[in-house]
């Protein structure tokens, strides 16, 4: 039985570029997806697992770094940027922000194929073997945590618990990495970027309010637990372990 063809989705607002982009990838093997916005395209990824991502920035609803974050937080397949921005600022938020490769617009169809080319072979071809698992679930037989990663959603016990974008950032940073431990350095890189790495009691005082919204005793945490004087660790799984006395 013959392979199937590589599925790529298409995130572009501009009918005539996805016309262009489906006859020429379609010609070249590839089976192809379009989406609008960046909300839909986002939905298309999560449900059909591609092997390429191809992104426009300038979307209707959202710009396209925030796709590329968003799609970072729970994938590592391969995302390649085609926008009209040339700025060297724009290509180096995009590229920080996760994606792969940045073609500008206007562009060729060879160019792009030899792009895809490459950004496949970092890959195993079809995305599927680099989509991590987006639902994370952790807690005791009676306080249970869901965190789906995809739709960025966070049910406590049942109930859906809201986070501000920098504790969602350091939540999904440490459901990305559940069972390992990151060390402060790590964690206020990543959240509040290099300039901050310093700045350890900006964790003091988030991870008590992720614990607060989280934990069923936020003083004697079980799943977010404090690594003295390393960092901290998301407990993997279901635990009946004894819980210990937070020490920020």
């Amino acid at each position: 039985m013959s392979n199937p063809r590589p599925q790529v989705i298409v995130i572009e607002d501009d009918a005539q570029i996805r016309r262009f982009m489906r006859a020429g990838l379609g010609a070249h093997g590839f089976e192809v997806h379009e989406a609008e916005t960046g909300r839909s395209g986002l939905a298309a990824v999560m449900h059909s697992k591609p092997a390429l991502v191809i992104l426009d920035l300038g979307l209707p609803d959202m710009d396209g770094v925030d796709v590329v974050r968003q799609l970072r937080e729970w994938t590592s397949m391969p995302v390649l940027v085609l926008s009209a921005r040339t700025l060297e600022s724009d290509k180096i938020a995009a590229l920080d922000a996760g994606a792969d490769d940045y073609v500008t617009k206007p562009f060729g169809m060879g160019e792009l194929l030899a792009r895809i080319r490459v950004a496949l072979r970092h890959s195993d071809g079809t995305g599927s073997a680099q989509a991590r698992n987006p639902v994370f679930e952790a807690g005791t037989p009676d306080w249970k945590i869901k965190v789906d990663l995809a739709r960025r959603n966070v049910v406590v016990n049942g109930q859906e618990v809201h986070f501000t974008p920098i504790e969602y950032r350091l939540l999904a940073m440490l459901v990305r990495h559940a069972g390992r431990v990151l060390t402060h350095r790590q964690l206020l890189k990543e959240v509040w970027g290099p300039a901050h790495v310093e700045h350890t009691h900006y964790l003091r005082i988030y991870m008590a309010v992720l614990r607060n919204k989280l934990e069923q005793n936020p003083a004697r945490p079980r799943v977010l637990l404090t690594e003295s004087g390393v960092g901290y660790r998301l407990v993997e799984g279901h635990t009946n372990a004894t819980a210990s006395k937070v020490d920020t």
